[in-house]
């Protein structure tokens, strides 16, 4: 059940400093979860774990984030989603504590499930929430400032954690993010306004969103290239270390090119979804099987490597947004129900990439599993495009 209201009576500089501090959130939450990728190889070998076992430290949270979008939005969907954020954030200061001080490798795992349950229900109440906060016309430009927090953790996050980690140690970097996460806390408690539910979503709503084909078109295909992504980028400090031979600041430095583009992509594609959504979402697909699938090949030389990556970031960079306006398009009339299937079906996947991707690099190689994740992208772009030739939108 839902209803429409209107964004409340305030001044528009409090309304956007609301979104901007919604948005530091999912930066703060996206940067937690993926930093383990810059240090993976520096946590396994302190805790003398190979670099598949160290990938547990990114499958954990997307697991435990899918069970938790559907289970925290059901369960509290008549809470106010103010007091629900700044607890979430509360729980991922704490995560983020408890992985700085480890003493052993099974207390940052437990510190990634903490994670997890903060990204399964910020990110699936923080997503609609710009129709609340913001005039009817400024909507879309909101929306899009939140999700642009995605690829701003490539961009900043991962590279400063990275850099932290090398220069102070990783847990350093845990520290910092739980800091950030803190300020963004005090943030949400200045800036947002009251936020009681007015959309209640509950079991039977999610189950209805799942029987149309549309909402099976955009599972498929965010399947598909997040395993691809997840199960390649997971591994891409091991793969410029060991192959392409790049020291930790070249590496903070290709990893920041990489996020550069995402930005961009995520951009270019917030505009070609709006005419063009089912090319926009092949050519992401194209693009991430190209840039991963040629990495083994040119990505021994750190040109090679860095003009691949660079690539990368522009296919995955718009995939977030891609995704997510399938899923809104299969079920406009329920936007939180539909922002709640995209986070558990994205964070699912990034959890099974990540596993997958660590049994073949332990299995064979670094760039054995680059060349899968090609592959698999490349049936994502194949099938999305042939299952959607004939109805370019969703049902």
């Amino acid at each position: 059940m839902s209803t429409t209201t209107l964004a409340p009576p305030r001044p528009p500089l409090l309304s956007w400093l609301a979104v901007v501090s919604i948005t530091l959130g999912i930066f703060a939450i996206v940067t937690s979860e993926i930093l383990p990728i810059g240090l993976l190889t520096t946590i396994g070998a302190d805790f003398r774990v190979t670099d598949g076992t160290a990938g547990l430290t990114m499958t954990l949270p997307g697991f435990v984030a899918a069970v938790a979008a559907p289970v925290l939005t059901v369960a509290t969907a008549r809470l106010d989603r103010r007091v629900m954020m700044c607890v979430l954030m509360v729980v991922l200061a704490a995560a983020d504590v408890l992985a700085a001080v480890a003493g052993a490798y099974w207390v940052v795992l437990a510190s990634r499930v903490l994670v997890g349950l903060t990204i399964g229900g910020f990110w699936s109440i923080a997503a609609g929430l710009a129709a609340r906060l913001v005039p009817p016309a400024a909507v879309g430009a909101a929306t899009a400032l939140i999700f642009s927090a995605v690829p701003l953790g490539s961009v900043l996050g991962v590279p400063a954690g990275t850099l932290i980690g090398h220069l102070a140690g990783w847990r350093t970097a845990f520290l910092v993010l739980a800091g950030l996460a803190v300020v963004v806390l005090v943030a949400l408690l200045a800036l947002l306004p009251p936020l009681p539910a007015h959309q209640v979503t509950g079991a039977r709503v999610l189950l209805d969103l799942l029987r149309l084909r549309g909402t099976r078109i955009a599972l498929l295909a965010t399947f598909l290239i997040v395993l691809a992504h997840f199960g390649t980028y997971t591994y891409v400090t091991p793969f410029l270390e060991h192959v392409t031979r790049l020291s930790p600041a070249a590496v903070s430095a290709v990893l920041l090119a990489y996020g550069v583009a995402g930005v961009a992509g995520n951009f270019l594609a917030g505009r070609a979804v709006a005419t063009r959504p089912r090319a926009a979402f092949a050519v992401c697909g194209l693009l991430a099987a190209a840039a991963t699938g040629l990495l083994p090949l040119a990505g021994g030389t750190p040109v090679g490597a860095a003009v691949l990556l660079v690539l990368w970031g522009l296919a995955y960079g718009g995939v977030p947004v891609c995704s997510q306006a399938w899923f809104l398009r299969a079920s406009p009339g329920t936007p939180e129900a539909a922002t709640v299937v995209f986070t558990s079906s994205f964070q699912a996947t990034f959890a099974l990439g990540a596993l997958l991707g660590g049994t073949i690099v332990d299995a064979l190689s670094v760039s054995a599993v680059m060349i899968a994740g090609g592959l698999t992208a490349l049936v994502m772009a194949a099938s999305f495009a042939h299952l959607t030739r004939s109805r370019p939108r969703p049902a």
